[in-house]
This record gives C-alpha cells, sequence and structure tokens, in this order.
C-alpha cells in the first residue's frame, strides 16, 4: 500500500513539474521522532531541511521567464542555454547553506533578487532603446564574446599553471576571468576547470553552481561573502564602519568587484547592477522599496573590501 501510495505521489509530481508547476510537496516521515522530508528533485534525500521552504516555494518557472524575458530572442548569444531547471538545480547544492532559504520569505526572495540582479547586469546585452528595456536582456551571454587576450597570470603558474593554448576569458553567470580564478572555482566544484574553461559554457547548471558558489564564498579570508553581508551574518568592525560599509545590497557589489564599482561615487557600472536589482524585486512581486535606503542599496561611497588585481575584468560582453 505504502508503495503505491509512493508512485501515485511521485507521477503526481513529475506531472506537476512537467506542467510547469516546479514546487513539489514533500514526501513526510517521521524517524525517531524527528519529521524527515524528501522533495524529489530540488531537495533530495531525507531530511529535516527539505521540510523547510526552498527556493522552488516562492519562484517558479514564469518569474524566471519574466526575469529574463529577451534571453532566447534570435538576436541573443546563448539561445537554449540558460534555464529554470539548471538554476534549481544547482541552487540546490547550497540551499542548505542559506542560499534563498535564510530568513522568512520575504528576506529569501530579496536574496534571490540580489543575486540575481548581479547575474542579470554582467550577461546583459540590453543596451539603449532595446526591445523590452535595457533589464529585460539578462542571460544573453554565456561568454565573452570577442576576448581580446587569453586572459593567462603567470603569477600563478606554480599554483594555477595556464595550460598551453586555452583561453581563459569570461564565461559562466557571474563571469569567471583569469587563469587563477578558473583554478580556484574548479577545486571548490571538483571540476576541472583550469584544463577546461569551456564547461562553464557547456553546462548551464555548472555555470550556475559557479556563480552561486562565489556568492556564498568570501574572496579572501577574514572577509564576507556576498551572502552574508546581504542576509546579515557579517558584523561590521569599527574599520568597516568608518569605511562606511554596511550590511546590504551596496556592500554585495563591495564583496564582488571591490573597488571596480564602489568607492568612486555615482558611476553607471553600479548603477547598472542596482538598477537590475530594483527591477526583478518588482517582477518578484517583492518591490523596490524594500530594497533598503540609499546608503544601504549603494557602494558610492564605500571603501573597497578588496582592491584586485589590476589585470582583472568583469567585463561580460
Amino acid at each position: 500500500m505504502e508503495a503505491k501510495w509512493l508512485l501515485c505521489f511521485t507521477m503526481a509530481a513529475l506531472m506537476a513539474v512537467a506542467n510547469g508547476q516546479e514546487s513539489v510537496k514533500p514526501l513526510v516521515k517521521i524517524v525517531k521522532g524527528k519529521k524527515l522530508c524528501d522533495k524529489g528533485w530540488e531537495c533530495k534525500g531525507w531530511s529535516q531541511f527539505c521540510c523547510n521552504q526552498t527556493i522552488s516555494d516562492y519562484f517558479q518557472t514564469y518569474q524566471f521567464e519574466n526575469l529574463f524575458a529577451k534571453r532566447n530572442t534570435p538576436v541573443a548569444h546563448a539561445v537554449g542555454f540558460w534555464d529554470y531547471h539548471s538554476f534549481i538545480t544547482a541552487a540546490a547544492q547550497y540551499q542548505p547553506h542559506g542560499f534563498g532559504t535564510t530568513g522568512g520569505k520575504l528576506q529569501s526572495m530579496k536574496e534571490l533578487a540580489a543575486f540575481l540582479g548581479h547575474v542579470g547586469s554582467k550577461t546583459s546585452c540590453g543596451y539603449g532603446v532595446a526591445t523590452g528595456g535595457p533589464l529585460a536582456w539578462g542571460l544573453c551571454y554565456n561568454k565573452e564574446m570577442s576576448p581580446s587576450k587569453l586572459y593567462c597570470d603567470d603569477y600563478y603558474k606554480y599554483t594555477y599553471p595556464c595550460t598551453p593554448g586555452v583561453s581563459y576569458h569570461g564565461r559562466g553567470a557571474l563571469p569567471i576571468y583569469w587563469n587563477y580564478n578558473y583554478g580556484e572555482t574548479g577545486d571548490a566544484l571538483k571540476v576541472d576547470l583550469l584544463n577546461h574553461p569551456e564547461y562553464i559554457e557547456n553546462n548551464a547548471t555548472l555555470a550556475f553552481q559557479a556563480a552561486i558558489w562565489r556568492w556564498m564564498t568570501p574572496v579572501k579570508k577574514h572577509q564576507p561573502s556576498a551572502h552574508d553581508v546581504f542576509v546579515g551574518n557579517w558584523k561590521p568592525t569599527k574599520n568597516d564602519t568608518l569605511a562606511k560599509r554596511v550590511l546590504g545590497f551596496g556592500a554585495t557589489m563591495n564583496v564582488l568587484y571591490g573597488d571596480q564599482v564602489c568607492g568612486q561615487g555615482d558611476v553607471d557600472a553600479m548603477n547598472n547592477i542596482i538598477s537590475h536589482y530594483l527591477y526583478y524585486l518588482d517582477l518578484m512581486g517583492v518591490g523596490r522599496e524594500e530594497a533598503g535606503h540609499h546608503e544601504v542599496l549603494t557602494c558610492e561611497e564605500q571603501k573597497p573590501f578588496t582592491v584586485p588585481p589590476s589585470s582583472a575584468s568583469s567585463s561580460s560582453s
């Protein structure tokens, strides 16, 4: 009887996914007085965590399509590459660590809008009078289209030596540049990206995994991650306060890009990222009024956490 019930539930869940209803009600069992759940594709295996709200409960296929409405138009450069299922599959690894699951529903939705705001701004080909507006073109790219160099830094030849003939130009949802970044990311994901950086542009789930890993992981020791500064896991020191670094979206830009966008006043590079975040908050039904006041939203007066190597780049096209 139990096996029959499980089969019926599984078939119903598969039909729901096929119909675009990605949220799945968990299977539940009690083991030694503890409630354990399994949600299938997004939260596999019996665990207490799977009983909690997961990203697909508040962010579904139609919302992903709304945020990235122009990514599969004929003039886009990664048609058919990026999709909702790849994103959720990648996010599933990091949800138990708090990605999109920290705090209540509102905070979780805000973090998702923040992360995807960065992704959208870095992969957009929407400029000027683009159809649908410049903010509708996120996930237009999955790689740098005309790299001007191989992005090989010999300083790291003993730790992350460049593979002869391989180009380490920008690839991914938060584009990765340079051999040392491919090497570090590959180590973390247990994928040989140093010898095969092209894996990022060939696998959307891996591309999202690399981006979420970067969001969740401090760039340097003794620094917070973008996730930490956004959800409130980070406590600013006196030096941080003097440097005008505060919790919020502005600090995520500081963590990820340092002096490329922060501490330079009201610059376009910063405002473009902010605009995507606000736009996504609106589309997700949260509303941009939840983004916080100017000091929290921007990093125009923040001193950078890190000054990246002069050769670093965050361009995505």
